[in-house]
């Protein structure tokens, strides 16, 4: 079975050496996706001192920025938002964050009601606190 690698410009560049999506028969897997900007890398409502170090984030912003992304994503490769079947959700403060990814999630996802997964990892890639890896039908 033949397999299409995207990669698009319009959704923040890889971390690593990894398309944005691949594409399989009528499957669409996404690599992880982060809230980082499109072009610029900025992470919203991160809060950084003198020394760069993270002091702050902004957990609400994060999500909205992630979810963008990973529709843009979607859009780039042929797939809609509804397409999506299978969501993984990584969290690295699921006490503090889960509430507000719990109920933003609900108003994304609310009429296509993907499978869902949610995990607390000690740290992601870059200083992100929610990063989404997402399956759809295409």
């Amino acid at each position: 079975m033949s397999s299409e690698k995207i990669t698009t410009g319009k959704a923040p560049k890889p971390v690593g050496l990894y398309p944005h999506a691949r594409k399989v028969g009528n499957l669409l897997f996404l690599s992880g996706i982060g809230p980082r900007k499109p072009g610029t890398n900025e992470i919203p409502g991160n809060v950084y001192d003198e020394s760069g170090k993270l002091t702050a984030y902004d957990f609400e912003a994060q999500c909205h920025s992630v979810f963008e992304n990973i529709k843009i994503v979607l859009e780039e490769s042929g797939a809609k938002w509804e397409n999506l079947v299978d969501v993984t959700v990584f969290l690295t403060n699921m006490k503090g964050d889960f509430p507000t990814m719990n109920k933003l999630y609900a108003e994304y996802f609310k009429d296509s009601l993907p499978c869902r997964t949610t995990v607390e990892i000690l740290s992601l890639p870059t200083a992100i606190a929610i990063e989404l890896k997402c399956i759809a039908v295409v």
